[in-house]
This record gives C-alpha cells, sequence and structure tokens, in this order.
C-alpha cells in the first residue's frame, strides 16, 4: 500500500518505491511514503489561483463558518482516526489530545474570527490616526489576505492537531495550504485529509499534501507565500537560512522543541496539595503521548530540601503507570512513533546519564504489556537527577525527545529564576506555588525567556489546561531555543498570513476603502430616521443630527434618585467647586441617557435590540444650562448569519455617537451597536 499525496486536485501516489512506515506497537509495515514525481511548483501555482482565489471572495465570517461546519464534519468520523492512531502507539488518552484537541481548535478558530473579525473580505485595526492639524488629512491600518500560500512543515508527534492548528488561522485569513507531515506519522495526516477533500467544504486548491520529501519547493515559493515549522532546531535553521527564503524575505515562523521547565515551589511542601499537583504535572508530562510533546517537562526544578520526597513520589507514579500496546486492558503509556525515534532517545540519555543520575528506569530490560519489546518502539519513563545543574551543561542543552526528565535542586528563588533561564528559551515553563509574592517574582523573572507560563495551584488546578495544553487564545511559540516563532495567540495567528498596509487619505477616502465610518467625512442626510432603516437600507454614513437640550438642576436631582448616585460632584455645590470641575456638573451616565432619548425613534421598526456599547469617553464636563446635542453615524454594518432557532435575519449596525455642547465642542464619544433586521437569506 502507498500512502498518497493530494496535490493539484487528485491523490498521487509517488512513482519510486519510497520508504516504508510502521506500526509502532508491533512493526508491521502500514505501507510506502515517498514524493517522487509531484510538481512542487505546480502545486504552488494551483493553490495560489484556484484555492487563493476562491478564498479571497469569501468574506471572512464566510470562511470561519465553513471551518465550523469542517470541524463538525470531522468530529463524526473521529472513530477512524482513533484507529489510526493507535498505530502510532498513542493510547486513546494521546489521540484526544491530537485528535479532538486539533477539532476544537478548528472550532475556536471558527469563534474567534466571529467574535473579533469583520464579516468582510479584509479587516481593519487599530484607531484612525490624525496626520494633520485640521483633519483632512488621516491614516489606518488595515489587513488582507495574501495572494500565495502557506506552507505547513510538521512534526511527528501531533499528525492531526499539528496540522488543524495551523490551517485554521490560515484558511480564515484567506490563504491556501500546503501541509507536509512528518513521514513516520503521515498516514494519520493522510487519512483526516482524505476525509476533509471527500466532504466538498473547503473550494479546491485550498488545501494540499505532501507525504514524503519536500523536494524543490522551496525554490519555488515567492514574496507573497509564508512557511511555518514544527520539529527539530537544527532542521528548523537549515530550512530557514535557504537561499530563497532568504532573497524574497519569506515570512517563516519556527517553533523547535525545547527544555521546558517546571519549577516546584518553595512553600509546596510534601503534604500540600501544591506539591501534589507538581507530582502529577510532571507524571503526567512524562507520560503523555510517551513524552513526545514539544511542551513535555524535560526539567523539574525544585528545592533541595524536597528532592528527595519529589524522586520517590514521582517513582511511585511511575511505577503505576504500565507501558504496552494501548489496546490492551491496563496499558497507561504507549509506544514512541518508530523504532528510529528509540534509538535517538537511548542515545540522549546516555549523554545525560554521563553527568546526571538516573533514579527511575533507563533500562533496556523493562516489562511490555501485550505486545513485543523487540517490535515495537517502547522506552521506559525515566528519571535522572542533576545534582549539580549549575555545572552541568548537558542537563540544559540535551533533550530526549521521549518519556524522560531531569530533576535538580535550588536553594533560593533566584537559583530557580536562572535555572529556568539556563534552558535558553522554551515554549512553556510552569511553577506550582500557593504564593503570591514567590509567583510574581519568579514569573517576572523568567518571562523573557518563555513563550508561555503556568502558575498552578489548588484554586485554578481542578479546570487548569496542564502545563503542556497549548490553547486557541493564547501564543504558542517562545524565544531563542524554541525557535523564536508564534502561533496560535487569537487572532494574532489569523493576521500572520495577511498583510498590514497603512492607508493614507481624506476622511472620505478611508471611509470608502475600509467600509467604515471616519470622523471628518461627509455625512448622508435623508428625511429618513436611521432606526427606521433596514440593515439592507442603510448605508455608511447615514447620519442624524438630533435637537437640543439643555441640563438642568432638576435633571442632576431626578437621575440622581433612580440612579442612587449621589456623588459629591453633583450634589454639593461647595465641594464642588473646589473640585477639578469648579461646579456642579451632570453625571456622566446621564449625558449618554439623555443622548438615547434624543436620537432614538420610539415606534417599533428594524431596530431590534440595543447590542451593546463600546469605547465610551467622557471628555468634558457639562454643567447645569449647558446645551448638548447629538450626532448619530451609522458607522460600520455586520451582517450576521441566520441560526436555526431564530425567526428573523438580522445583522448588528455600530453607530458612531458624538455628544456636543453649546461651543460645539465634545462632551462624550462612543459607539453603540444595535441589532437590526435585514432581508431573509435566498433560498
Amino acid at each position: 500500500m502507498k500512502i498518497e499525496s493530494y496535490a493539484c486536485g487528485a491523490w498521487v501516489a509517488g512513482n519510486d518505491d519510497g520508504v516504508a512506515v510502521r506500526n509502532a506497537i508491533n512493526g508491521e509495515t502500514i505501507g510506502r511514503v515517498s514524493s517522487a514525481g509531484l510538481d512542487f511548483a505546480d502545486m504552488l501555482n494551483h493553490g495560489r489561483n484556484h484555492g487563493g482565489q476562491a478564498l479571497r471572495q469569501m468574506t471572512i465570517h464566510e470562511r470561519a463558518n465553513m471551518l465550523k461546519a469542517l470541524a463538525k464534519h470531522l468530529l463524526d468520523k473521529k472513530e477512524a482516526f482513533y484507529a489510526i492512531s493507535a498505530k502510532t502507539g498513542a493510547t486513546r488518552a494521546d489521540g484526544w489530545v491530537d485528535i479532538e484537541g486539533g477539532i476544537g481548535t478548528v472550532f475556536a478558530y471558527s469563534g474567534i474570527a466571529r467574535r473579533e473579525l469583520p464579516n468582510e473580505t479584509f479587516a481593519v485595526e487599530g484607531n484612525v490616526e490624525q496626520l494633520s492639524a485640521k483633519g483632512t488629512f488621516l491614516g489606518r491600518h488595515i489587513l488582507t489576505a495574501k495572494h500565495g500560500i502557506s506552507l505547513h512543515i510538521n512534526a511527528f508527534n501531533f499528525p492531526c492537531w499539528g496540522m488543524l492548528e495551523k490551517i485554521a488561522p490560515s484558511l480564515i485569513a484567506g490563504v491556501p495550504v500546503i501541509v507536509k507531515p512528518a513521514t513516520v506519522s503521515c498516514y494519520l495526516t493522510e487519512a483526516m485529509v482524505r476525509e476533509i477533500i471527500a466532504s466538498g467544504i473547503l473550494p479546491e486548491g485550498s488545501l494540499q499534501l505532501i507525504c514524503g520529501r519536500t523536494g524543490d519547493i522551496f525554490d519555488h515559493l515567492n514574496e507573497q507565500d509564508s512557511v511555518t515549522f514544527t520539529g527539530s532546531a537544527t532542521t528548523g535553521q537549515m530550512l530557514k537560512s535557504h537561499s530563497n527564503i532568504t532573497a524574497n524575505s519569506i515570512p517563516f515562523n519556527m517553533e523547535a522543541d525545547s527544555l521546558n521547565c517546571s519549577i516546584l515551589g518553595m512553600s509546596a511542601a510534601p503534604g500540600t496539595p501544591e506539591f501534589d499537583l507538581f507530582i502529577k504535572g510532571v507524571a503526567q508530562e512524562i507520560t503523555i503521548k510517551a513524552g513526545q510533546k514539544c511542551t513535555a517537562i524535560r526539567r523539574a526544578i525544585v528545592p533541595q530540601k524536597h528532592v528527595e520526597a519529589v524522586v520517590e513520589a514521582l517513582k511511585t507514579r511511575l511505577d503505576k503507570t504500565p507501558v504496552g500496546d494501548p489496546s490492551t486492558e491496563g496499558v497507561k503509556m504507549g509506544s514512541l512513533v518508530g523504532t528510529d525515534q528509540v534509538e535517538d532517545v537511548w542515545q540522549a540519555v546516555e549523554k545525560l546519564a554521563d553527568r546526571n543520575q538516573i533514579v527511575h528506569g533507563g533500562n533496556r530490560e523493562f516489562d511490555v504489556l501485550g505486545a513485543d519489546r523487540e517490535k515495537g518502539a517502547f522506552f521506559p519513563p525515566t528519571l535522572l537527577y542533576c545534582e549539580k545543574p549549575f555545572a552541568t551543561e548537558a542537563a540544559h542543552a540535551v533533550e530526549a525527545f521521549g518519556p524522560v526528565s531531569t530533576i535538580m535542586p535550588y536553594a533560593n528563588q533566584d537559583e530557580a529564576i536562572e535555572l529556568a533561564r539556563m534552558g535558553r528559551g522554551s515554549l512553556v515553563g510552569s511553577l506550582v506555588t500557593a504564593d503570591p509574592e514567590e509567583a510574581a517574582r519568579i514569573v517576572l523573572g523568567t518571562a523573557a525567556w518563555h513563550g508561555r507560563i503556568l502558575v498552578l495551584d489548588s484554586a485554578c488546578a481542578k479546570e487548569s489546561t496542564g502545563h503542556g495544553s497549548p490553547l486557541a487564545p493564547l501564543v504558542h511559540g517562545g524565544p531563542g531555543r524554541a525557535g523564536g516563532g508564534e502561533e496560535l495567540g487569537g487572532s494574532r495567528a489569523i493576521k500572520h498570513y495577511m498583510q498590514r498596509t497603512a492607508i493614507q487619505g481624506s476622511p472620505d477616502m478611508l471611509t470608502a476603502i475600509t467600509r467604515q465610518f471616519t470622523t471628518g467625512s461627509t455625512p448622508r442626510m435623508d428625511a429618513i430616521h436611521p432606526f427606521r432603516k433596514s440593515f439592507d437600507e442603510l448605508q455608511i454614513g447615514d447620519t442624524l443630527i438630533t435637537h437640543r437640550r439643555t441640563v438642568t438642576e432638576a435633571d442632576i436631582v431626578n437621575f440622581g434618585c433612580i440612579s442612587g448616585d449621589h456623588f459629591y460632584a453633583h450634589f454639593d455645590e461647595l465641594a464642588a467647586r473646589d473640585s477639578l470641575f469648579g461646579k456642579r456638573v451632570a453625571h456622566g451616565y446621564f449625558i449618554i441617557s439623555a443622548a438615547a432619548g434624543m436620537f432614538v425613534d420610539p415606534a417599533p421598526g428594524p431596530v431590534l435590540a440595543n447590542y451593546g456599547l463600546e469605547n465610551l469617553r467622557f471628555v468634558e464636563p457639562v454643567g447645569i444650562g449647558d446645551t448638548i446635542q447629538v450626532r448619530l453615524t451609522a458607522k460600520e454594518k455586520i451582517w450576521k448569519a441566520k441560526r436555526p432557532d431564530e425567526d428573523r435575519a438580522t445583522g448588528v449596525v455600530v453607530w458612531d455617537v458624538e455628544v456636543k455642547n453649546q461651543d460645539a465642542v465634545s462632551v462624550a464619544i462612543y459607539d453603540i451597536l444595535t441589532l437590526v433586521e435585514r432581508a431573509d437569506d435566498p433560498g
């Protein structure tokens, strides 16, 4: 059987024998892998010209809804993926992280895009920047999809999650992808891509797959393309230095394996909940995916006085983690992904053992349940102790990418901080402590060396996702040894695949380009109140200038009685005279309440509900006898998909509100959001 690539709309097998990939449990051949014969230039052009064109015609929300449908489809097919995942040596729990964790990330990105980004083919970022004294020359940033492809070169440890967490933000950004999984586990990625293609949910050309070598694909990349890489720092640096990458300044995001640490706080003594949490966390990171995680704990940094207790507690817990065939009852840890990886880990352990003491495991003779140790890719959970961590370089430089961790002591917080830094850049660090002062000092002392830091105590333990779990809203990546890249992080990941461009021009031009009203633009005024217009009828720039209202002492007194707000600046004549206002002033919330009364059309109509208020600023005080007037302008329209349980179709309208006094000086500015009825979806 040949494991195939998906290129230019077809499934293609390599035209040579390629290399064999084997079942990690029993060594049986699963198939052969080769990319020989693929035309990589054609694949890139197919993605750019077909997938990219189709994606760029969709709005960001349409792309996000497409990903939501895909995630639902994959979730329905998950059992087929679990069956294949077992061949990689993964237990059901390991597979859950990879399969359902990956699908969950797609769901998460669909929601992030629909919440945080506009329903347009592009995005507007940041505030308007005034570039001239009179406001006729302004600037703003927009984000547009790059007209290239994103090439994702993934590691072997997460064949599903590694692909899904990268393709989701890229496709939402409007950029097609080519996925290149690690050969040893590519058969699981291939199975998932087959299901994605068969679903017909993605436009043709938006997803292609390379099983095998990348050939000369780097030679054909251009300035609109981007590359992401997950794997060893050595391979990443080699690819990053490719002449075409440097010549065309092609973005290259690298996430490399790192010597992540977990620190046991000084106060977390044996018998405390935090001590138990530390032991549980380190043991889990040793055994989940058989330690084959880029976020696994490689260095356990513990107070000198607790070293013996930590070693004994970890040994006891690891003894209760049988290794073997995941289908065998009682097995808690599976195998490594392949026999080559087994030898790599043994070599790393031998280097570590040269200067460190093996205190658990580390023996090639160990029990395996339900399988033959010689045929499978099994490795025993292994603990080492580094007695002198400041004088032993290997503990901070050699990574055994398997179920291996090194314990090292510290005498005080300064030493703990220094040991954490000695990893020279990590994807994640964790600190287990119940002491807030200790947490603050260690986190601030180590943050510059870490992409993420988990502070764990009994208060958050039940809901914590743990040391080794990257999450869609938070960045995944790290400095130095960790590669210097950044993935995930909410909408940041989507913007990674878009071009940020500064736009300069007049207010009217910025309004036309961004499709958001820019203050200073020519208003659109007619006899119809904006609240009488449906979502479809309303146009950006539709404006209402209200009647005027003079604020009285009775207004202030009545509002204070209704709200219960009797702050001295509103009621105490003498105290208010000595305040920064110099007089009694109206409540800020009275001003926006009065403004609403001035611009709202009270009769039933297409405006269904107030959806929220944002960016409120009280600019100047309003005193007794001041007169206010309101400008209400349609700033932005956000089309919403109609859900099955909704009886009418709607959209959200963002209104720019400015309240001025009798001197035409702004006293309050803000946005309000309303839910507005629109024409029903066709069909």
